[in-house]
Formats: C-alpha cells, sequence, structure tokens
C-alpha cells in the first residue's frame, strides 16, 4: 500500500483507513481550513503529487467527497470545491435545526447510560481543546458529538439527513468558531446541553440544540 504524505503536522491515526480514505480525509481538512478555497479547481496532477498518491485512490476520494456535497464537477473546470449561497447555509442551517431538535427528544428517551457517558466524554475533551484554543480537533470532536448524538436517537432516516448537512457544512461550520466570543457562547450552549442530557430532558434538549443549530448562523452569515 502507498504511503500518505500528510498536508498537516498534526498526527492523525490513520493507519487503519483504505489509502483512498485518507486521502479523503487529508483534503476534507484542507478545505476545512481553506487552503482549498470554496469555487477553486482542485488540481487533481499536482495535489495527488504533493500527497505522494497515484490518481486511483485521489479519484475515489473526490468521489467521496462529492457524494458529500464538498465537491462537484464541472464541464468547463473539472473538480472544483463546492460554493454555497448565504441562502444555501441558511436554509441548511434551518432544516438541521429542526432534525436535531428531534433528536435531542429522542436521545433522552432511547439512548443507554454508556451512550449518554460517551456523548459526556466527548464534551469533556472538547473542553480541552477549547482552553488550549485548538480549534481543529476541537472542531472534529464537536461534529463528532453531534454525529453520535443523532445516531443515539435511533432513528436511521434522522442520522442519515443529519450526517448529509452536516457534511456539507463543515467548512462553515468551521469559520463560525473563528471569533473568540463565538465559539466561546457555542460551548456554553454545549454545556447546556449536558445538563439536559444528564437529566434526560429531551424537551429541553431539543430546544437548546435547535438554538444552538440557528445561532450557528449568526456566527457566519459576515461571511457572506
Amino acid at each position: 500500500m502507498q504511503e500518505l504524505t500528510v498536508h498537516s503536522a498534526r498526527p492523525v491515526a490513520i493507519e487503519k483507513l483504505a489509502l483512498h480514505d485518507q486521502v479523503a480525509n487529508q483534503i476534507r481538512d484542507m478545505i476545512i481550513e481553506g487552503y482549498l478555497k470554496p469555487g477553486s479547481r482542485i488540481d487533481e496532477v499536482a495535489l495527488a503529487n504533493e500527497l505522494g498518491v497515484s490518481r486511483t485512490p485521489f479519484r475515489e476520494a473526490l468521489r467521496t467527497l462529492a457524494a458529500e456535497g464538498l465537491v462537484v464537477s464541472q464541464r468547463s473546470k473539472g473538480c472544483v470545491v463546492r460554493e454555497f449561497t448565504a441562502k444555501d447555509v441558511q436554509d441548511m442551517l434551518e432544516f438541521l435545526a429542526h432534525i436535531e431538535k428531534l433528536a435531542g427528544r429522542l436521545v433522552c428517551q432511547k439512548a443507554s447510560d454508556a451512550e449518554i457517558d460517551n456523548l459526556l466524554a466527548i464534551h469533556e475533551q472538547m473542553l480541552e481543546f477549547w482552553n488550549k484554543r485548538d480549534r481543529m480537533p476541537y472542531y472534529k470532536l464537536n461534529q463528532q458529538f453531534h454525529s453520535k448524538l443523532s445516531l443515539y436517537a435511533g432513528n436511521g432516516a434522522l442520522s442519515e439527513t443529519q450526517a448529509n448537512l452536516q457534511a456539507r457544512l463543515k467548512r462553515i461550520r468551521f469559520m463560525g468558531n473563528q471569533d473568540t466570543d463565538f465559539w466561546d457562547d457555542a460551548v456554553s450552549e454545549h454545556q447546556d446541553m449536558i445538563d439536559a442530557l444528564k437529566a434526560r430532558d429531551g424537551d429541553r434538549l431539543g430546544s437548546i440544540l435547535e438554538e444552538h443549530i440557528l445561532n450557528s448562523w449568526m456566527r457566519v452569515k459576515h461571511l457572506f
């Protein structure tokens, strides 16, 4: 198997992943962090060479990212990083807010004690990176928290829809924490989620999640 040259200096546990998944993870991070900007063409030859992989796993990775809605194929440009309008983002966040509101209600009814404990543990890890002001690992754990919460809600259609929307919003949600005050507010909202989770108060958790996602628009609308 070919070895992947990782773009970021951070250690990443990738040894158990197939090569195309490693490549997809790396390109995804480059999109999230703005190394590959919205609307920009992906130079397959140059980027594959930079990552030290052949075209086959690189193209498989692009297909994965296309399925997530992060890249699109255009006849005149080839593969480009998907660019969303303000209306696109607001619509997706509005829909995601309603989905996660339902997830909050269901997870308090259906999740096992072990699953609740897992969510609490992820939150504690998030706080560690927040205290260090290390955004990328915090962000990835935040994505994991919301994904797990939706999964533990026990509704396949809900978790699948949440995953699709979350994937498309990766870059936007990451940008929402650039402002320190916005980030601190988001962490405070997460602490309220944890309190509701511990009490298994589904109505309260659902309302907090809905407000949290809707507040994401307030944190990113200045970018458009």
